[in-house]
């Protein structure tokens, strides 16, 4: 089995660590090592020979050493070290911070003898030569020689190394029990560099955990960048502060939610607000190498009895390191459901109250998921949120509607704003022509992609026309009623249906800006998956968010999802009807569902709507006025009589054409009524089911 780390031999020395002299010489007489270390003709390590006082037979021909003599010399040489014992110590300064550890985390006379020697085989070369005589030793074989190493009673010395021990649950020193090693190899200590920090200088015990724990960084939110998970922490927060006044033992809150939602920003938030330290599990060492799921829960250990004493919190990010690092291919557990007895006792006796992050809650054992006392998932904030959040990050380099461009992203977590407003602004100087806001807009579409999502809009998709007017939709009900009704009950289930660009979609636009409420619009190919099971989720999802954000809830092309179950071919679209008529029902804000295609809709989910709204073409004279004004917001002279009249005769005419002929200016400039009136015509005649020339008629 490999080795620990070596120091090289001379680095350090008897005069500077006396004791490790007569450590040297118990493992040499006794437990016998010398026959291995004496032969007829010299020492097996002239370093070792010399560093325990035979130097003067190190330079002996062969005819001049005499092995029974070294015997006796070295006998004696550990007969008055033995009798000197007492006055043999280890270095002051590792003595004295091995004494604080005592204190702090309760270590008796002989776990500080093992931890002292386990701390010194590091760093003196002589120990570590002496006890590689020892060759590679089992666990029970470990117990026995540091008994003898150590002059203390063989079964303290085996209940210290035990796994239940404070050595072990600290995480201080453990031993490794899976196999055979040199003795170096076998105690394990807290972290690499552990054995240097301890033995060089005073250091507190967050100094001593620095590769594994480290102090958390000071929060940039503030709880009102959370609203959206208002319920959750309404409980989280009292129950964290009445657990930190009463010390309350084992408090664990298990957080999930997608890369970047602000999950550490959260507890860092939390711990601010509780007037209390923060600590979190480092997931790499001081080079940046990854620590895995036992070292880190080795940390957790130590922090839970280094820090019991104190008002603070702990956070273990990336639990998937120890709770879902398995592999169910080849049958390998994860390091949690090895040691499950003892996770579990974890997650009932830990006296810090400690934060568990996680980026998904699959692959967590559900056994485990039960034994938290809080859980919930923190989503990407709703877009009011999103907007305060850039607003605060970008300060005044993003104007009022590239804010609300950006924000409009579902998928926009706050940690990939705060990344890009730190690079823009980094380079500022040399951002000139491109500017810092168009920096930040770019870093951010492109981290979107990157993550698959969709980019930025590069313009504001559900902005309304200026000219928007709820009079110019062809209805058998007055839409102003509904909305003035909507309004004030602040509810309700609306089926909008009809022809394409009769203004269904535009509708739920001007309903929501009425009602001071956002707008969320999901369409067919946002909800629907090619994995059984997904569309589900994603129906859910939806009015998930549309609750949390207090929207309006739009889905277009609702006919995806409420086909008439009696003629359902597979289960899956069953089960769709089914689960958006149990989200309707338990959605409480206003719900608008449109489509071009009423016939073949499930009967069932028909009845759960409170009103079904017919959008048709427009009527000749709804037709007539939204040209004089579409005339007028383009510029050009008022229509003639004989121009109207030919616009009274497009039967199929919808403010979904207006709109079109109005992009179409953009690049094809309309400069009179005729080009206004022929781009009409144009709209219409390529309608499926119009025949040639229709609206072309005098």
């Amino acid at each position: 089995m490999a080795r620990g780390r070596r120091i090289p031999f001379g680095q350090s020395s008897m005069e500077t660590a006396p004791i490790v002299g007569l450590w040297a010489l118990r493992v040499l007489i006794g437990l016998g090592m010398h026959r291995d270390f004496i032969s007829d003709h010299g020492f097996s390590s002239d370093g070792l020979a010399q560093a325990i006082g035979l130097g003067d037979w190190v330079d002996c021909t062969r005819q001049e050493f005499d092995r029974k003599k070294v015997l006796a010399e070295m006998r004696k040489l550990h007969k008055d070290m033995e009798a000197q014992a007492g006055e043999k110590v280890v270095p002051t300064i590792l003595r004295e911070n091995v004494g604080r550890l005592s204190k702090l985390v309760g270590l008796s006379a002989t776990d500080c003898r093992i931890l002292e020697f386990a701390v010194m085989i590091r760093n003196e070369s002589l120990l570590d030569e002496a006890c590689d005589r020892l060759g590679n030793l089992s666990s029970n074989k470990v117990a026995y020689a540091l008994s003898v190493i150590l002059n203390l009673p063989e079964k303290e010395v085996r209940a210290a190394l035990s796994a239940s021990s404070i050595l072990a649950m600290s995480g201080l020193v453990a031993v490794d029990r899976s196999g055979i090693s040199y003795m170096q190899g076998k105690l394990d200590l807290l972290s690499d560099h552990f054995a240097d920090l301890i033995a060089s200088s005073e250091v507190e015990p967050v100094g001593l955990l620095r590769d594994t724990v480290h102090r958390g960084s000071p929060a940039t939110l503030t709880i009102e960048d959370y609203r959206h998970i208002d319920d959750s922490l309404s409980i989280l927060r009292p129950y964290l502060k009445k657990s930190l006044q009463t010390g309350r033992k084992g408090v664990n809150v298990y957080i999930h939610g997608a890369p970047g939602t602000g999950k550490s920003e959260l507890a860092r938030t939390l711990a601010a607000e509780l007037a209390c330290e923060l600590f979190e599990v480092a997931s790499e060492d001081a080079d940046g190498d990854p620590v895995n799921g036992e070292k880190r829960l080795r940390a957790y250990r130590a922090a839970q009895s280094f820090f019991g004493q104190r008002k603070a919190l702990l956070v273990f990010d990336e639990v998937e390191d120890v709770f879902d690092d398995g592999d169910g291919i080849f049958g390998r557990k994860s390091t949690a459901q090895t040691r499950k007895a003892w996770i579990n006792r974890m997650l009932e006796d830990n006296v810090v109250p400690t934060i568990w992050l996680s980026n998904s809650v699959r692959g967590m054992d559900r056994a485990f998921i039960r034994r938290f006392d809080v859980v919930f998932e923190l989503t990407v904030p709703p877009k009011g949120q999103r907007e305060r959040i850039i607003r605060s990050v970008c300060s005044e380099t993003l104007d009022a509607k590239l804010v609300s461009r950006i924000a409009d992203s579902e998928h926009l977590a706050p940690a990939v704003v705060t990344r890009a407003a730190s690079v823009a602004r980094s380079i500022s100087a040399e951002l000139s022509t491109m500017g810092v806001g168009t920096a930040i807009e770019k870093l951010i579409s492109n981290t979107l992609q990157a993550q698959g999502h969709s980019p930025l809009s590069k313009s504001d998709g559900c902005r309304l026309p200026d000219i928007y007017d709820p009079v110019f939709i062809h209805t058998d009900i007055n839409l102003t009623d509904v909305a003035t009704g909507l309004k004030q009950a602040m509810s309700g289930r609306l089926c909008l249906y009809g022809p394409p660009g009769t203004g269904k979609t535009a509708y739920a636009r001007w309903l929501a800006s009425e009602m001071g409420v956002p707008l969320l619009v999901k369409r067919a190919s946002d909800l629907m998956s090619m994995y059984v099971g997904e569309n589900e989720k994603n129906i859910a999802a939806a009015f998930c968010q549309a609750e949390q954000d207090g929207a309006l809830l739009l889905i277009d092309e609702v006919d995806s999802f409420l086909q008439d179950r009696r003629g359902a071919k597979a289960n899956w679209e069953a089960s769709l009807v089914n689960e958006m008529l149990t989200q309707m029902e338990s959605f409480s804000g206003v719900f608008i569902a449109s489509t071009n295609l009423m016939s073949g809709l499930d009967q069932a989910a028909l009845r759960r709507f409170d009103l079904k709204v017919k959008f048709d073409y427009l009527k000749p004279d709804q037709a007539c006025e939204l040209f004089e004004r579409q005339s007028v917001q383009l510029a050009i002279e008022p229509p003639s009589s004989s121009q109207l009249a030919k616009v009274t005769r497009m039967k199929s005419l919808t403010p979904g054409d207006f709109a079109a002929v109005a992009r179409q200016n953009r690049f094809l400039r309309i400069r009179s009524s005729e080009d206004f009136l022929t781009a009409l015509e144009a709209e219409c005649g390529l309608k499926e089911g119009e025949k040639a020339g229709i609206g072309f008629l005098n």
